[in-house]
């Protein structure tokens, strides 16, 4: 029950330190909006993609590399911009396990907005056929609890190593590599609007790997505050 009033308390703390400041909102959107339209400008200098059989796979690819982005961009300053003097003071009043419960489903909040509005904007700029809209929206949001997970928890990783980026891309990759060919291949089934029976496995997996990160965030974690 304590581990539960913390995380919410915590979690109020983050939502409203981002209403005050919306350096992360607004940030990842301008650069979702000005990826979209850079890439809007490249696909009209080459106008035969647009109507062909592999436009909706190169749809489909380039809106989750520009997710894939726009969420290192959203969650990687998770525990960066936390100043040693605000770490030792989380550190007096709360659980370890409250604060990474507290970043990672207030990363899944902000990602999943994010995520929904770069799906709308990508679809004014690119227009493209849905068979299930409402598979392909879940698809988008196991891809942003997914994105969410794995980038907090390599954040913290990361923050206790001096900050070190090249350190979260080395440690991300052999995970999130997995995570975003599933999003395809799930995406890419919706898209099409085949069978949702065929996906159940593709969600299971998904659905596995977010609980071993989340576990091991919890287990880990405490030993990486401790330093």
């Amino acid at each position: 029950m304590k581990l539960v009033q913390e995380t919410i308390h915590l979690l109020k703390k983050e939502i409203l330190l981002e209403w005050r400041s919306k350096y992360a909102f607004n940030g990842v959107l301008l650069y979702v909006v000005s990826t979209v339209f850079v890439c809007y400008i490249s696909f009209n200098q080459n106008s035969g993609l647009s109507g062909t059989t592999a436009y909706p796979l190169v749809w489909n690819v380039l809106f989750w590399i520009i997710m894939l982005f726009a969420s290192v961009n959203a969650i990687a300053k998770s525990f960066m911009q936390e100043s040693k003097s605000r770490l030792l003071y989380y550190y007096s009043i709360a659980s370890p396990q409250a604060i990474i419960l507290s970043k990672t489903i207030y990363n899944i909040l902000l990602m999943t907005l994010i995520s929904f509005l770069a799906l709308l904007v990508y679809q004014v700029f690119f227009t493209n056929k849905l068979g299930d809209l409402w598979f392909y929206l879940l698809a988008v949001l196991m891809g942003s609890i997914s994105f969410s997970t794995v980038f907090t928890m390599i954040s913290a990783i990361a923050s206790k190593a001096g900050n070190n980026g090249t350190l979260m891309a080395i440690l991300s990759f052999p995970v999130i590599i997995p995570v975003i060919l599933i999003l395809i291949r799930l995406s890419k089934r919706a898209m099409d609007g085949i069978e949702r029976s065929l996906s159940y496995g593709d969600i299971g997996v998904l659905f596995a790997i977010n609980a071993i990160v989340i576990t091991t965030a919890l287990l880990l974690f405490p030993y990486l505050w401790r330093d």
